[in-house]
């Protein structure tokens, strides 16, 4: 809906479009998320009875108000947050191995075969391969990529 809001009318703003009865489940995503999501907001949205989650690249640390961290590492970049939910990586990246996240505090592991028409299903084969010999990760899949939705 565009616009600048404060904590408590970006809250209203959410919540308006939340059309269930059940507990509001709202995931921050970016940019990078953590530019603008502060304790303030949290702090109205779990008043309004929200779970939050952040879908992050990590350079940020994340504040511990948040219910489900997943962090999506960028080649080159520092990561600080490096403990939460899930990682996930856009595989193969020259430049990025999986097994230097391997120490952090994750529960999931994921690798995102990466999306690129021409090499899509050969993306999806190497990270299949790696996930049978490195048994730590597991394959993430967005389904409208092989299902056409879009």
């Amino acid at each position: 809906m565009g616009g600048e809001y404060n904590a408590d009318e970006l809250t209203e703003a959410a919540l308006s479009q939340w059309l269930t009865n059940e507990p509001p489940f709202i995931v921050c995503t970016g940019g990078e998320p953590m530019l603008q999501l502060d304790n303030s907001l949290i702090s109205a949205l779990r008043a309004r009875g929200s779970v939050i989650a952040v879908e992050t690249n990590g350079t940020i640390p994340v504040t511990t108000l948040v219910d489900w961290i997943a962090v999506s590492p960028k080649i080159g970049t520092e990561l600080l947050q490096q403990s939460g939910n899930e990682i996930k990586l856009v595989f193969p990246q020259r430049g990025l191995d999986p097994s230097q996240y391997e120490s952090y505090d994750f529960d999931h592991f994921y690798l995102q075969p990466i999306d690129d028409k021409k090499t899509y299903p050969n993306s999806v084969a190497q990270a299949i391969d790696y996930c049978l010999e490195y048994p730590k990760w597991k394959l993430s899949l967005q389904t409208q990529k092989f299902t056409g939705i879009k």
